[in-house]
């Protein structure tokens, strides 16, 4: 099979509003991953690699991003970075090649969204772990293990509880809802979901947003000379799961997406 060229691939894996979809393309895959899958996936059209594949290697990614956290100093960060890059990269790809193959399928849908379940929460562990100092001298620490964990059980809900709309509403009987459904019907949530999203402080939980944090606190711990930063981190990142849980539930419920 003759690969195509990138002009061919484009208008067909890109199509208008891909890249625009306000909950389901990251801001990492519109500003630069999305060029850099575009020539992956042209080499792989032309092989039997199926959507399907692409997506357990892309989970198996996301979940390496745990031992790769375990590695002592900024080296673990770094290749948790990279992790979770390729688990976006992945994640670009596979959808990539499903368009222009058109080999659509629920099994992808369903695994895509286990892959990013899996992701986010194997950072979050993995965070949590490192932070309790594993391969010190001294005492293994397992509240930060314990917190990474919670951290990790919070990022889950928050997806699921989304997820469980769409579940919900197909139970019911009802079409998939749409964006202006998931606006509070009180002005003041209203106004609350406007403020965190301009804030975008829940972000830090992702996987991918997480990495980049844990890099730049590994640096900080290498300047000081302890875990100190990864340890404020955990615990930040552990109370932001947990208010976020809690918020994104009362803004569901609040809201007519389940109406």
């Amino acid at each position: 099979m003759q690969k195509p060229s990138v002009a061919e691939l484009r208008p067909v894996v890109h199509p208008p509003g891909v890249k625009d979809r306000r909950s389901g393309e990251h801001w990492g895959g519109r500003l630069y991953m999305r060029e850099i899958s575009l020539r992956i996936t042209r080499r792989l059209v032309a092989t039997k690699v199926t959507p399907n594949q692409l997506t357990y290697l892309m989970t198996v990614f996301g979940v390496l991003a745990a031992p790769a956290l375990l590695v002592p100093g900024i080296t673990g960060a770094v290749l948790g970075v990279v992790m979770v890059q390729m688990y976006l990269l992945l994640d670009c790809v596979d959808g990539e090649v499903a368009r222009w193959k058109q080999q659509f399928s629920l099994q992808g849908v369903w695994l895509d969204r286990v892959g990013a379940y899996l992701c986010d929460a194997a950072v979050l562990v993995g965070f949590g772990l490192r932070a309790s100092d594993l391969w010190g001298q001294g005492r293994i620490d397992w509240l930060w293990a314990f917190l990474g964990t919670l951290a990790a059980l919070g990022a889950i809900l928050i997806k699921a509880e989304t997820d469980l709309v769409g579940v919900a509403r197909h139970q019911g009987g009802l079409p998939p809802v749409k964006e202006a459904a998931s606006e509070p019907r009180s002005s003041g949530m209203a106004l609350a979901r406007r403020a965190a999203a301009a804030l975008k402080f829940h972000r830090l939980i992702l996987g991918i947003e997480a990495s980049f944090l844990i890099l730049v606190l590994a640096i900080a711990d290498q300047i000081r000379g302890d875990l100190f930063f990864s340890r404020l981190g955990v615990a930040v990142l552990c109370g932001i799961a947990l208010l976020q849980t809690v918020l994104h539930l009362v803004s569901i419920l609040v809201s007519s997406r389940l109406k």
